[in-house]
């Protein structure tokens, strides 16, 4: 049955399963102080802004090395042609680099964290296209989940229900995601091939700058941000240089007349160019990624302030050194030097040729963790170098890169070949922003259709023009960052297609909460001293691996939690939202669920201590359902207001009952599934203190002591392990997915209990296979 029929036509047993189980929705905390962004001071933030160029701008700033001799590699005609693509080289700059990327689609970041999958994201919380829907209404409730609302008649109202009544379109936008983050991936394989070094040193400092990034981006970014603010500096002095000396009448090209004029008279020879010309916003991309790392004030600074002019400038000196030596456009920039500083800007430009592929690294890894917690790529170690920022290692992925990274440097010789290759990754990853960002100005910022339609028109016919260049090119290196993008995007997917088929194999077949409760407070079985948690990805119902662990075992423990840990399609999930927990069935069963949340910025490095919090979370919702049965219909936010004058200044430690820090307050709770907390911390001690002890709460004593006595016999973690395979009769496709592609990113894949930190001698895995 769906969801959406009649509860009425489902039986009885459906309505009493309900009741027993119901969705989390009521137990989940409606914080009224809505969390805001930390605002960083004004020193910060240029601080930031200077280490984001070592980070950020190192590819988009070093392209002036290769972007004239890749868009004439069979040297130059006449001046106008050179001329006009300097027009077409500073618009694509001003539209693409500055207006899209830098002040339009920064602005779409979702809180801070920037990519294809934060624009997705998005997306996700304003219409429901998540294909893996583990999401319910309590999700919605966090501090962190905002959301535009719209008129039912609006525009966005009507993109809404497109998208959510065709999954089609929902996988399709999927498949654009996954698309648009590999080809980022393949740029940045590409990024340290494409400079002007000796390929044995150059394979020997990709070696050192791989080595350097377990280190984090915050201590190197001090190392290589004096570097690129340095080269910055040189190439817009030597613009000015050579503007000066050699022909000043270049600066006509800032007229779009120039354009016109380049489109109009190059015809398919000046069309197939665009493939060249286009480098120059090589690592906009990336730009966007990146913004994971750095407050986004901070990079629109240091692109507006220094990158933006300065990049300008280059290709400007260039173009006017290029009028009066025409036949120099192979290595246009080294014969652009003044001979007297020759070799100290050699040195720089070598350095900020190599330091080009941190930008791409540090992208690579904000866009694999973004998949990991929205169930696109397989788990793996995930390192945190910074508490203060968000900046993160993955060891896995930093070997792959520089195994190829090292590959595609020694393996191309032809420099327009790379060049093209290039190009091609640029493009596609553009045009899937530009979709993206048009979804998200309907959706989430609520345009009207005819600034939607002006932005969607600008852009693509920008880039659909630079897209038709480069397919001319793919014979001709483009194919190198398709077939790099093939491989991850056939991980990514076959991932997620395993995923998905997984949780909707728990759904099916997890078990009604009617029927175990119908077997009685044991259960059916012996209920030995201790406390079970059962991992599940179902947030409602009993997961099957727990009767098929109670079907073939006689004993189970006095206390059973079903735990359920998600990820949500939002940056963060606050540390005191994190934990929802309810009671399931009559006390004397005592039975808990409890939901985990965390968001793909989250750090589960935080949570060593996971299973601390998870019984701090369990033993505060004990208290304070004993609070809600022994004062019906009063307001609990009082009790507590009389009740912490007592207890805040004397804090009780016993033996037997722990003190449990709760972080917000004041409490008012209004029926036994809605609690609500608001401002100003407060700290609920227990037992909580009462001249005349009510029955209520001598039984959370009574509780409180029990869980306590189950805890000290001991915790098992009880995790499943499902394995899935293709029936006989399912197609070639599926089998090939299944049984070989996801089982084998499940084999080499980190597992649960690594991820929560579970105990080896506290481990209970139980195996179950399904065809599927």
């Amino acid at each position: 049955m769906t969801e959406n029929e009649d509860p009425e036509k489902k039986g009885g047993v459906w309505a009493l399963d309900q009741q027993l189980d119901q969705p989390m929705d009521e137990e989940a905390n409606k914080f009224s102080n809505m969390s805001e962004d930390k605002k960083c001071s004004s020193i910060t933030v240029l601080q930031l802004a200077f280490q984001s160029l070592g980070v950020v701008y190192g590819d988009l700033g070093t392209s002036p090395l290769y972007v004239f001799y890749n868009t004439f590699p069979y040297g130059i005609d006449e001046p106008d042609d050179l001329l006009g693509a300097l027009s077409v080289v500073i618009y694509s700059l001003t539209l693409i680099a500055l207006v899209k990327y830098v002040l339009i689609v920064c602005r779409a970041n979702d809180n801070g964290q920037g990519g294809t999958f934060a624009l997705y994201s998005l997306l996700c919380r304003h219409a429901k296209i998540k294909t893996v829907p583990n999401q319910d209404q309590s999700d919605e409730e966090l501090t962190t989940y905002s959301r535009s609302t719209f008129g039912e008649q609006s525009f966005a109202a009507s993109t809404k229900r497109w998208l959510e009544g065709h999954a089609l379109i929902q996988n399709v936008l999927l498949i654009l995601v996954l698309i648009g983050s590999c080809m980022v991936i393949g740029d940045g394989i590409l990024t340290p091939a494409i400079s002007d070094i000796v390929v044995v040193v150059a394979v020997v400092i990709l070696v050192i700058l791989f080595i350097m990034q377990q280190f984090g981006t915050q201590k190197f970014g001090w190392l290589f941000a004096p570097i690129v603010l340095l080269w910055f500096l040189l190439i817009g002095g030597i613009g000015i240089f050579n503007i000066w000396k050699y022909d000043t009448s270049i600066l006509r090209a800032f007229s779009p007349v120039y354009v016109i004029a380049f489109f109009r008279k190059g015809g398919t020879h000046g069309w197939a160019s665009l493939g060249g010309i286009m480098l120059c916003i090589n690592g906009t991309e990336t730009l966007f990624a990146d913004v994971s790392h750095f407050p986004v004030l901070s990079v629109q600074i240091a692109f507006t302030l220094v990158a933006f002019p300065c990049l300008l400038l280059a290709y400007s000196g260039q173009a006017a050194y290029l009028m009066k030596y025409p036949h120099h456009v192979f290595g246009a920039f080294y014969y652009s030097i003044p001979e007297s500083i020759y070799w100290p800007v050699f040195s720089v430009a070598t350095a900020a040729a190599i330091v080009a592929s941190q930008a791409t690294i540090t992208a690579t890894f904000s866009l694999i963790k973004q998949a990991l917690a929205l169930g696109c790529f397989p788990r793996v170690k995930v390192v945190y170098t910074s508490r203060s920022h968000h900046q993160i290692y993955i060891p896995d992925i930093n070997w792959i890169l520089m195994i190829l990274c090292i590959s595609v440097t020694a393996g191309f010789k032809n420099q327009s070949q790379i060049g093209n290759a290039a190009g091609t990754a640029v493009v596609i990853v553009m045009l899937v922003t530009t979709f993206l960002m048009i979804l998200v100005m309907i959706l989430v910022w609520r345009c009207h259709w005819t600034l939607v339609l002006f932005f969607a028109c600008l852009t693509l016919v920008v880039e659909g023009t630079y897209f038709s260049a480069v397919l001319l090119k793919v014979n001709q290196g483009g194919w190198v960052p398709l077939v790099i993008a093939v491989a991850f995007f056939i991980v990514m997917y076959g991932w997620h297609y395993g995923t998905v088929i997984r949780f909707d194999i728990e759904m099916h077949s997890k078990v009604s909460m009617a029927w175990i409760l119908g077997l009685g407070p044991s259960l059916g079985l012996v209920r030995v001293p201790g406390i079970g948690l059962v991992y599940s990805e179902i947030a409602t119902g009993v997961p099957h691996i727990f009767s098929h662990f109670i079907t073939n075992l006689p004993a189970i423990h006095s206390v059973v939690v079903f735990v359920c840990v998600k990820y949500l399609p939002v940056c963060t999930v606050p540390e005191e939202e994190r934990f929802l927990v309810k009671r399931i069935g009559p006390n004397n069963f005592h039975m808990f669920r409890c939901v985990v949340r965390y968001g793909y910025k989250d750090d589960h490095k935080k949570d060593d201590d996971f299973e601390e919090k998870l019984f701090d979370n369990l033993f505060t919702f004990v208290r304070l359902e004993s609070l809600m049965e022994g004062s019906p219909g009063s307001d609990v936010s009082s009790i507590l207001n009389q009740q912490t004058i007592q207890s805040r200044d004397a804090m009780w430690n016993n033996n037997n009952n722990r003190s449990i820090p709760y972080s917000s307050a004041d409490v008012s709770i209004t029926s036994v599934d809605s609690i609500e907390l608001a401002d100003s911390p407060i700290y609920v001690s227990q037992p909580l203190t009462c001249s005349i002890p009510t029955s209520s709460q001598l039984v959370e004593i009574d509780e409180i002591e029990f869980l306590n006595r189950c805890r000290d016999a001991g915790v098992v973690h009880i995790l499943g392990n499902t394995v899935v395979r293709a029936r006989r009769d399912s197609n070639c496709f599926k089998k090939m997915a299944v049984d070989y592609l996801y089982a084998f990113l499940r084999k080499i894949c980190r597992g649960n209990s690594v991820l929560f930190n579970v105990p080896h001698e506290s481990l209970l895995s139980v195996g179950q296979i399904f065809y599927v």
